[in-house]
């Protein structure tokens, strides 16, 4: 039977999907450790996992089987794409699952901060009654700074604009503005125009430090500074160091330079104990309604991917998805992009008498992908023949 594993904690529809689609299932809470991982990646064809599984060179050397991975959230950047592409394996994520989510938890941490909230909060706790105005302020009619206006970015200035905040964006691509969101030549600009600066960028290395104290000096006096990105992007120290000097009014951060493994294990930042300080534990699209559609959307793809070779949705091949099947088996061939491979490929086909009764190609950058639709069987030969084709990274049959 076909295995699947699913790890972190994935939302059981996800493995309710794929057993539909004939998977044995193995679902584990946490993430292995990497020789834990290695030894369980034999016969395993789809593997799910979230952030912290880290899939390598390495790993995808000990799993020949491997086809498909789901990272079952937003980010890619834990999976060597360019190494899943050598082996063949299709990637799927998430990219508008859980967005809303983290939106939503930004603008709740923004009208808290504003209102210096976690102090007060904290101090009635500790049988404290600390009834003032004194550094409380209405959400309506402050700036919000939106740093990488992309999915994330976009939700929040709809929702922040809606509360009656004027928005202002900055990022290194042109994005068209939403509602009266207006975009900022640099990210100085925007560090010095606004109230409140949020960021949602990507986790690529030169984003580290993209906060650091320079950037922060140029923050206005009295601002509040949100990280729900990557924990890299903000240098903490600094922030710290910003925060103690009262040069920011608070500060919210859901991601960290370095974060626990495990559920369980402790965890210490610089952060903790400071004044109008919000830290929550990497939980930005943590709400069941994200994790539910996550899970069924990245097990629908997976389930389309491994049963019909439909790509839609993947972040490293070609997208391709023929309507339906017009033969009765389907071959999948995935190689480097080079001139020549689809008569190659349809060489084969014709040596072994197959007639062609649909064929779909598309490319992207280093790789190629044929969805090819046949009448009759293919036999181990011809499977053969077309997995030892030159440049050929992974080729197999689908039944329709």
């Amino acid at each position: 039977m076909k295995k699947a594993l699913l790890l972190e904690g994935i939302h059981p529809v996800a493995r309710n999907e794929l057993e539909a689609a004939g998977y044995e299932v193995e679902l584990l809470s946490y993430s292995p450790a990497p020789g834990e991982l290695i030894e369980r990646m034999p016969e395993v064809e789809i593997i799910g996992i979230r952030s912290k599984t880290h899939i390598t060179p390495e790993l995808l050397e000990r799993a020949p089987d491997l086809g498909a991975i789901g990272a079952f959230c937003i980010g890619t950047n834990q999976i060597d794409l360019p190494a899943c592409t050598r082996h063949g394996v299709g990637v799927f994520n998430a990219p508008f699952s859980n967005t809303r989510s983290v939106a939503e938890l930004a603008l709740a941490e923004i009208t808290l901060l504003l209102r210096n909230l976690p102090d007060k909060m904290r101090a009635l706790h500790d049988g404290r009654w600390l009834k003032s105005a004194s550094q409380s302020h209405e959400v309506r009619g402050k700036s919000l700074g939106i740093i990488g206006y992309g999915k994330i970015g976009m939700q929040l200035s709809v929702l922040a604009e809606a509360l009656g905040m004027q928005v202002y964006y900055y990022d290194r691509e042109h994005k068209l503005a939403l509602g009266n969101a207006i975009s900022m030549s640099s990210l100085e600009a925007l560090l010095k125009r606004c109230d409140v600066i949020s960021l949602h960028v990507d986790g690529r290395p030169d984003n580290r430090n993209m906060i650091d104290a320079r950037a922060l000096s140029h923050m206005k006096e009295g601002s509040i500074l949100l990280n729900l990105s990557r924990g890299h992007v903000v240098d903490i120290d600094a922030l710290a160091q910003a925060l103690d000097d009262g040069r920011l009014l608070g500060a919210a951060l859901d991601v960290y330079p370095e974060e626990p493994a495990a559920k369980d294990a402790p965890f210490s930042s610089v952060m903790t104990g400071k004044k109008n300080v919000i830290l929550t534990p990497h939980i930005g699209g943590s709400t069941e309604e994200a994790q539910l559609d996550i899970a069924e959307y990245v097990s629908g793809r997976l389930v389309a991917y491994s049963g019909q070779g439909i790509s839609t949705g993947s972040v490293n091949l070609p997208e391709l998805a023929p309507a339906h099947g017009t033969g009765e088996n389907r071959l999948a061939h995935l190689h480097e992009n080079v001139p020549g491979m689809l008569a190659a490929i349809n060489s084969v086909l014709a040596e072994c008498n197959l007639n062609v009764t649909a064929q779909h190609l598309a490319t992207l950058e280093s790789v190629g992908y044929v969805l090819t639709d046949v009448e009759g069987e293919l036999d181990e030969a011809t499977l053969d023949k077309l997995a030892h084709l030159p440049h050929t990274l992974k080729s197999h049959q689908l039944a329709l």
